[in-house]
């Protein structure tokens, strides 16, 4: 059974995450600035600090990741949040693919399922809860698009799109050059006309024009 994460008050992932688009990137995001800089204060900063970390916003360190640093970026945004819930509630997801599209109802029974807990249990209600208000950032329907040219792209087969007048690949032409070595190993003889004729067979057999 996994342990899926979550806070105590659901609502202070609201505060936290559109806290962090309007700050400046920290080296660190530690608990002051998750109380002093995102404002929740408490044993509720306290859980927020580790909840990021576990959707994978920050590093082990606490240093704000990549997908935090996309999650800034307005047109990555929602496909970041998006990310980290398929990464944190990973579990979920390998009993129902679609897991972010279920109901209330429909994912209580799944979390019930995944925890082995009550469906009535504290935990198993904050964990659908702070999905809840991690879907109201996310946008699942843009994880599957190619990402636009002014940022880098991750897709492992996104192609740059070619131009009207490259030839394909398999309609190009092709040189081949092959060379060969010839050992002769000439007469004892000091008779010119010997030479002469041995060179003027090559020139004949094996050098003509054609095979230039």
């Amino acid at each position: 059974m996994a342990t899926l994460p979550y806070v105590t008050s659901p609502g202070s992932i609201d505060r936290a995450l559109a806290g962090i688009k309007q700050a400046a990137v920290p080296e660190r995001v530690s608990q002051d600035f998750v109380k002093t800089i995102l404002k929740i204060p408490g044993g509720s900063g306290d859980q927020m600090t580790s909840f990021l970390k576990k959707i994978g916003f920050t590093s082990a360190d606490g240093s704000p990741s990549d997908l935090y640093k996309r999650f800034r970026n307005p047109a990555q945004s929602g496909r970041a949040v998006a990310s980290a819930i398929r990464n944190a509630y990973a579990p979920l997801y390998l009993r129902n693919e679609f897991m972010d599209t279920l109901s209330e109802e429909a994912l209580l029974g799944l979390v019930t399922e995944e925890t082995g807990q009550a469906h009535d249990s504290g935990p198993v209600k904050l964990v659908c809860a702070c999905i809840k208000h991690l879907k109201t950032f996310a946008d699942f329907s843009r994880l599957s698009e190619p990402i636009s040219s002014d940022s880098p792209s991750t897709s492992s087969n996104y192609l740059p799109a070619r131009s009207p007048t490259e030839t394909p690949i398999s309609q190009q032409a092709f040189g081949l050059n092959l060379g060969y070595t010839i050992n002769l190993n000439l007469p004892a003889t000091s008779d010119p006309e010997v030479f002469n004729a041995i060179f003027k067979s090559l020139k004949e057999h094996l050098l003509r024009p054609s095979d230039a």
